[in-house]
C-alpha cells in the first residue's frame, strides 16, 4: 500500500479516538456519570476501533519510511499507550476532566510534532 494511504487511514484512527475520549471527557465536565453515558458503547467502539486502525497504519507508516524503532516511535507508542487508559481514568477520577480535556490537546499536539519533526 503506498504511503499516503496508511497516513489518511492513521488520521482517520487517530480522529476516531479523539472523538471518544473528547465526547466522554465533555460528558463528565457536564456532571454526567458512566452509568447515565448514554453515547458510552459508541464512544467505547470508536476508540477501541480507533485505536487499532491507528496502530496498524502507523506501523505501516514507519515501515514505509523505513525507521524502524526510532526514539520519536516508541515516544509515540507510549502516547498510543496512554490513549488508551485515558478512558477508565476519565470515568473513576471524573474531577480531573477538565485536566484531561487539556492533556489531551497537549498529547494530541506532542504526537503531530513527533510525527512532523521526528527530532529524535
Amino acid at each position: 500500500m503506498p504511503y499516503s494511504f496508511y497516513k489518511v487511514l492513521h488520521l482517520v484512527g487517530v480522529f476516531m479516538v479523539l472523538m471518544s475520549l473528547a465526547g466522554a471527557t465533555m460528558h463528565m465536565i457536564g456532571g454526567g456519570s458512566k452509568a447515565d453515558f448514554k453515547g458510552k458503547k459508541l464512544a467505547g467502539i470508536f476508540h477501541g476501533i480507533g485505536l487499532l486502525i491507528s496502530l496498524v497504519a502507523g506501523f505501516g507508516l514507519v515501515a514505509r519510511i523505513g525507521t524502524g524503532f526510532a526514539p520519536w516511535v516508541i515516544t509515540k507508542l507510549c502516547i498510543w499507550f496512554i490513549f488508551g487508559g485515558m478512558t477508565a481514568v476519565i470515568y473513576r477520577k471524573p474531577q480531573l476532566a477538565k485536566t484531561i480535556w487539556i492533556v489531551i490537546l497537549l498529547l494530541a499536539g506532542v504526537a503531530a510534532f513527533l510525527a512532523q519533526y521526528k527530532p529524535f
